[in-house]
């Protein structure tokens, strides 16, 4: 693994479905472009998974909003993206909050050389695991792609942005 894409939760719930936006739906054509650039010799995908009990989660009672329950419409990946991921043989991940672990762990043991980000949403799971990521591989060259992510609102992938400037991980 040396160049690796990370497409966070692209998901029909958060680009045209319960918690969509008309930013979110923008980004996927940029998301489809960089799954489908060869320079990266891998590529991850995660994705928001929820159960039936989502409202009575910690998450569910902040965000009151039923999404990406497991095996749902909403839940699944964008039928573009999900084409463009199956053709380069991504490996998908779930996660049922907003920084996984579990890639974290898998990029640790992998030690690539660059790490580039995209999807949804800029101002929760994209930081969340940028960050989780820039702590857990320090040095490691980072990028973040502003028209292949959005936010809750415009406002809020503005500030992820400059936050995930701040942290050292560029942004094209």
């Amino acid at each position: 693994m040396k160049n690796v894409l990370i497409v966070v939760d692209m998901q029909n719930d958060f680009i045209d479905m319960a918690l969509g936006t008309a930013e979110a739906l923008k980004t996927v054509d940029p998301v489809v472009c960089l799954i489908k650039d060869e320079t990266y010799d891998t590529v991850i995908a995660t994705m928001d998974t929820h159960g039936e009990d989502y409202m009575d989660t910690y998450e569910g009672k902040h965000l009151p909003v039923i999404h990406c329950v497991k095996d749902t419409k909403g839940w699944q990946i964008n039928e573009k993206v999900r084409a463009a991921l199956e053709e380069r043989n991504a490996l998908v991940i779930e996660k049922p909050t907003f920084g996984s672990e579990k890639l974290i762990e898998l990029l640790k043991e992998e030690k690539p050389e660059s790490l580039t980000f995209c999807g949804l949403c800029t101002d929760i799971c994209v930081i969340s695991n940028a960050l989780m990521a820039r702590a857990a591989l320090n040095g490691t060259p980072m990028c973040v792609y502003r028209n292949a992510c959005a936010g809750v609102t415009p406002a809020k992938h503005e500030a992820a942005l400059e936050v995930m400037a701040s942290c050292q991980i560029e942004i094209r």
